[in-house]
């Protein structure tokens, strides 16, 4: 690398670290903990490349962005923040900064993204704006890096007319982070209209969708439920959205490319709505986020009138353990539950246990769905099951308790299927049919002789 790149951060270590790691690239480098400093030398007409840190003793660096950009245009400035929220992304893009890396950052990957910086020159744009103002803060919780990369993408594709297809699990919020994509871009004080397979199931329903959008967001809401004649409407719709084109987002709990591969989804209905694609990962991909939600979660029903309630170690714990299998809306509904049934302040793991012992099991469509094997609903079942112990073992014979719920079902099911005949049933089932006696005696299955239309 070839430049003289400044850099501002309170933190001594950082100025160190980043100080040796450019200076052995080859660059030149100038290091301060003090805003006012920076902004001197960028007056002065120092550096190539800005790299500062947003909470300085001296004020904030998203803050001086503006100024950088009417003294130097086009001078990159990459953002790097303890303060890693979704919001601090966006006022990063909207601040126009060249990008944003939260801390703690990956040096090789913060280098990386330095040196593409000086090899290049920008042009800047001055963002537009509305009169509608927006909210103060977006409704999205994470500090994991799959969040922090998710942020960095939604402010990438904010202000872009861009079609954006946002996949994930049930209960991952894709709906969510479409609207907040709408809010916080330039078509902000126009509609956000989500449309379903109802919506569309007529001739006059496209017609109906773009008069309520009036040139604002529409959302085709779990796209892969559409059926091949209302794919070809929003095709259509697509291709020829008027004077005052809209833009357009879909969500979809199922990977659309395998659906087009399986010929299930149309090719060109694919390809014009992954203009850009978004991933929200699963609450499984992400659990160090969990503590961080339920506390989000807690105070968001303190402010709407619920009781304070606080969770203990052993219940947040327990939480961290669970699979999650609806995701992020199911925490949420889970800590109501409790916020409201809670005999004291602190919510006991008992009482954690009993909301997450009576949650129904769901079963995660992306990645799974039809093509799910028996072996991994067992796994899934068998994994919630030790994580409700926590750090105890289930009681002993566990083998032999699994088993049986297993067998259950399966002579149960073989059973009806064979008319109650028990010979036909033991050729299904290819066991002896004495053992199969034995055990309809021993799990106490009741046999019913039918005639079963085959």
């Amino acid at each position: 690398m070839d430049g003289t790149v400044l850099v501002a951060d309170d933190d001594r270590t950082i100025r160190t670290v980043l100080t040796q790691a450019l200076t052995r690239a080859g660059c030149k480098v100038h290091a301060t903990s003090s805003l006012t400093t920076l902004m001197r030398w960028v007056g002065e007409g120092k550096g190539d490349v800005v790299i500062t840190d947003v909470a300085m003793p001296d004020g904030n660096g998203l803050e001086m962005l503006p100024k950088i950009s009417k003294d130097r245009p086009g001078l990159p400035v990459i953002v790097i923040s303890a303060q890693n929220t979704i919001m601090t992304a966006i006022q990063a893009a909207e601040a126009d900064a060249y990008d944003y890396l939260p801390k703690p950052f990956d040096l090789p990957d913060l280098m990386k993204r330095t040196g593409k910086a000086l090899s290049q020159k920008r042009t800047l744009s001055p963002q537009s704006s509305t009169e509608k103002e927006r909210p103060d803060e977006l409704p999205l919780v994470g500090r994991t890096p799959v969040m922090q990369q998710l942020y960095r993408v939604v402010a990438r594709v904010m202000n872009t007319d861009l079609p954006v297809l946002i996949s994930g699990e049930s209960g991952t919020g894709k709906s969510l982070i479409a609207k907040e994509i709408h809010d916080f871009s330039d078509r902000r004080s126009l509609p956000f209209v989500t449309v379903t397979k109802s919506d569309i199931s007529d001739i006059e329903g496209p017609a109906r969708i773009f008069a309520r959008a009036k040139g604002g967001t529409i959302l085709f809401d779990e796209v892969s439920d559409f059926d091949d004649v209302d794919q070809a409407r929003l095709v259509r719709m697509i291709d020829n959205p008027g004077e005052h084109g809209p833009r357009f987002m879909a969500t979809s709990q199922q990977d659309l490319m395998e659906l087009v591969e399986k010929g299930k989804v149309r090719q060109d209905l694919f390809y014009r709505l992954n203009g850009a694609g978004l991933h929200v990962p699963s609450l499984r991909e992400r659990v160090d986020d969990i503590p961080l939600l339920i506390e989000h979660f807690l105070n968001r029903t303190e402010r709407d009138g619920a009781p304070l309630r606080l969770f203990s170690a052993d219940a947040r714990e327990l939480f961290r353990a669970y699979s999650w299998p609806g995701n992020v809306r199911q925490l949420e509904n889970a800590v109501k539950r409790l916020v409201l049934t809670a005999r004291g302040e602190e919510i006991t793991r008992s009482e954690a246990e009993s909301v997450l012992g009576s949650q129904p099991e769901a079963v995660p469509l992306l990645g799974g769905g039809e093509s799910e094997k028996l072996s991994g609903a067992v796994e899934r079942h068998l994994r919630r099951y030790f994580d409700l112990h926590g750090n105890i073992l289930p009681p002993p014979g566990l083998y032999g308790r699994i088993l049986r719920e297993i067998e259950l079902p399966l002579i149960e099911i073989a059973l009806d299927a064979t008319g109650g005949n028990q010979a036909k049933c033991a050729d299904l089932l290819g066991i002896n049919r004495n053992t199969l006696r034995k055990k309809i005696t021993d799990l106490d299955i009741h046999v019913t002789r039918r005639r079963k239309l085959m």
